[in-house]
């Protein structure tokens, strides 16, 4: 249990794990949790005592999301890994990077005071797929690029007729092969999940600056035209069985980016923490106050 719960730093999303970098990993480690309404600040507070620690004793990275439209009170962590060795490996790091900062008997009672604030929470690993997916960043500088100056992201789980898998990927890499050579249209990433989900399940995840960058992007039927369009509805009814969507945004208080990804937007990823100052007394009464001789 204690080791579950330190791992949840390690993981996440569309969700935002569908945003993993193509060079970098071919997976993406995911952890969503919800967390009690009254213990929302005790569960931040850890968590960025975790972050801390993390980047102070050089251990894993992870990107962490909060939900805007979705369940209320959940979180993302997302992490990229090369493999299944990779996962292990990772988790060590972590769980050896908060017993420096900590010691190891408060990490253990991190790691239980932590579990204590959820409701519930889900570890899953997908497998990225730039084969269907539309303009996916190439190399490091480019996804460093998409993901340091994105605030925003939406993310669709589509789960698939059982036996459909192959049906459903034949759609989307002929959808995505108009779109890409469209120059109005922006990245859609795709990852599949692997192990921790019932079924076949797709993630399909687009970024953004900001939510206004969701206004005035072209539809899929402006995409295709009308015939390929009735052609595509055709092929999502019938292998398509359920889907939901959210949109997140990205908390960097609770995620150690890597440094790429950090200097596409220092201020963002690192802010500086802000410094109380005091302010000086306005009306006559405050400043007679303020002179007063303490008894």
């Amino acid at each position: 249990m204690v080791r579950r719960a330190v791992r949840v730093l390690l993981f996440a999303c569309l969700w935002v794990a569908s945003v993993a970098l193509y060079a970098q990993g071919d997976y993406l480690e995911v952890y969503i949790v919800h967390v009690k309404p009254d213990r929302v600040a005790d569960f931040e507070t850890l968590t960025k005592k975790m972050v801390d620690a993390n980047r102070r004793y050089n251990g894993d990275h992870f990107l962490a999301q909060t939900v805007m439209y979705g369940e209320n009170h959940t979180y993302v962590f997302t992490s990229i890994r090369q493999n299944y060795a990779d996962v292990e490996k990772h988790t060590d790091t972590f769980m050896e990077a908060i017993g420096k900062a900590y010691g190891k008997d408060a990490a253990i009672k991190m790691a239980h005071d932590w579990e204590s604030c959820l409701i519930s929470s889900r570890a899953e690993l997908r497998k990225r797929r730039p084969d269907l997916s539309r303009k996916f960043p190439g190399d490091m500088a480019a996804y460093a690029k998409l993901i340091g100056n994105s605030r925003v992201l939406r993310s669709a789980a589509v789960h698939v007729r059982p036996g459909h898998g192959p049906d459903f990927e034949t759609l989307l890499k002929n959808a995505q092969a108009v779109a890409e050579k469209a120059e109005n249209t922006q990245p859609l990433l795709v990852s599949q999940a692997v192990e921790g989900t019932s079924g076949t399940t797709y993630y399909v995840t687009a970024l953004r600056s900001g939510l206004d960058g969701f206004d005035k992007n072209p539809t899929i039927h402006e995409i295709l035209g009308d015939e390929g369009y009735k052609k595509y509805l055709q092929g999502i009814s019938d292998t398509v069985e359920t889907s939901e969507s959210m949109i997140l945004h990205f908390a960097p208080e609770l995620s150690n980016p890597a440094e790429e990804i950090v200097a596409a937007a220092p201020d963002f990823w690192q802010p500086k923490p802000v410094v109380a100052t005091k302010t000086k007394p306005t009306s006559a009464g405050e400043k007679a106050a303020a002179e007063k001789p303490k008894q």
